[in-house]
């Protein structure tokens, strides 16, 4: 059964993910060792997520825990705060997932490109570990062409781009002259990269820049802008034209109380726009209830400017759904793989001990020999793809449990067969 625990930047936050990162595959691999109930895993560590998909033989909530156990002593974390920031997946959850983590679906910006890579270098290392089993290497695999088929069909690459754009493009009609505009930007990630290029792009020379988490500064510094302190803030906050929040916060930064002190305090009376790029929300709405401010959020953008960008990711989402269709599908048909493959070495069996015994008797002619073979494959023929049908309706053990009454044949004793020639 796959199993995946997975913690993303909104869950876990940057530091915590730092720590994680020192988790290794090889880690996994001795946790995987102490393990009999855990035939293999895979590692996804990036700076945005920390993921490890489990192929699980008996208790999966022991496994859980035992790996939630193990990652946390990795990183001198706790295993308490390891665990509330992890979400548990099984079942068709597991592949929806991964596959719209490697499109780019679950990403900071939606639609990078780095992360399909990163999915196919943690399968390579976990290859490398010996830490695969053939259930993940087709999850893997069948991810990484999913990723490339989304990649290939919609415009999704460009959805996080567009969206800064298309919302600076909406304020402009409120705005006018760009280079005469205060801002404050709320974020220092990639958004609030792209948000500033853009920005820079319109004449917009005075930016300040705040984080709620403290990474204002490094960012200011790299990027040519004026770091806000916190202390700082509602003064700017009151002074800004515009006000931008990009940020990754899950709870939202700013409200129409906060907002409306500032004002008041700096004595501030004219037109105050407020974009959110957040999603979760940065700001909450009520901020329009603040004499003077004009709120602009991801809804509004979409929906006064629908653009083929911001309807990608709904048909990315539709091509993950028949991905998913389709592994589940690929993963009945290797349910009863083991049954096939026994059957038919059952079957060929047969026909071989027959065909060696009129060869030791001087009986056996080439025409023969073809018949015989000819027959194995015409018995093996029928059988083998009602097997994949029964499979397919979700009832492979029908067959499984046919071959056993009938022929006394038992499955799992070609399983291993079976899996050797699915991973190749």
């Amino acid at each position: 059964m796959l199993r995946a625990l997975t913690a993303d930047y909104r869950a876990a936050g940057f530091d915590l993910l730092e720590r994680l990162a020192v988790v290794s595959p090889d880690a996994m691999a001795a946790f995987a060792d102490t393990r009999p109930d855990v035939s293999g895993v895979v590692l996804l560590a990036t700076c945005n997520r920390f993921e490890a998909y489990l192929d699980v033989d008996g208790d999966a909530a022991g496994a859980a825990d035992a790996l939630v156990e193990q990652a946390a002593a990795a990183a001198g974390v706790e295993p308490a705060a390891l665990r509330s920031a992890l979400t548990e997946r099984e079942g068709e959850q597991v592949p929806g997932h991964l596959f719209a983590v490697s499109s780019g679906l679950e990403s900071l910006v939606v639609g990078e490109a780095e992360i399909a890579g990163q999915v196919s270098r943690a399968l390579e290392s976990a290859r490398r570990a010996g830490t695969t089993t053939s259930d993940l290497e087709r999850l893997f695999q069948r991810a990484s062409r999913t990723s490339s088929t989304v990649q290939n069909r919609t415009r999704v690459g460009f959805a996080g781009r567009s969206i800064v754009r298309l919302a600076l493009d909406l304020a402009e009609t409120r705005l006018g002259d760009w280079s005469a505009i205060r801002v404050l930007l709320i974020g220092t990630g990639t958004y609030a990269g792209a948000t500033l290029a853009a920005l820079r792009e319109r004449g917009v020379t005075e930016v300040g820049v705040y984080s709620p988490s403290g990474r204002a500064l490094r960012f200011a510094r790299r990027e040519g802008v004026t770091a806000i302190a916190t202390e700082d803030l509602p003064g700017r906050l009151a002074a800004a034209d515009v006000v931008i929040a990009c940020s990754i916060a899950t709870t939202p930064i700013l409200d129409a109380a906060r907002l409306g002190r500032a004002r008041a305090a700096a004595g501030a009376t004219g037109r105050q726009l407020v974009i959110d790029l957040g999603l979760p929300r940065n700001i909450n709405p009520d901020v329009v209830d603040v004499p003077g401010v004009d709120l602009l959020d991801l809804e509004t953008i979409s929906l006064h400017a629908p653009l083929p960008e911001l309807q990608a990711t709904d048909e990315a989402r539709e091509i993950i759904a028949e991905a998913v269709a389709e592994f589940r599908a690929d993963q009945q048909a290797a349910a009863v793989t083991p049954a096939v493959v026994a059957f038919r070495a059952h079957v060929l069996g047969l026909v071989e001990a027959e065909i060696e015994r009129l060869r030791r008797r001087g009986e056996l002619t080439p025409a023969t020999e073809r018949a015989m073979r000819h027959l194995a494959s015409v018995l093996v023929h029928t059988p083998s793809t009602r097997a994949r049908a029964f499979a397919a309706a979700g009832e492979g053990d029908r067959f499984t449990d046919a071959l056993a009454t009938v022929f006394g044949i038992e499955a799992a004793a070609a399983a291993g067969e079976a899996d050797t020639e699915l991973a190749g």
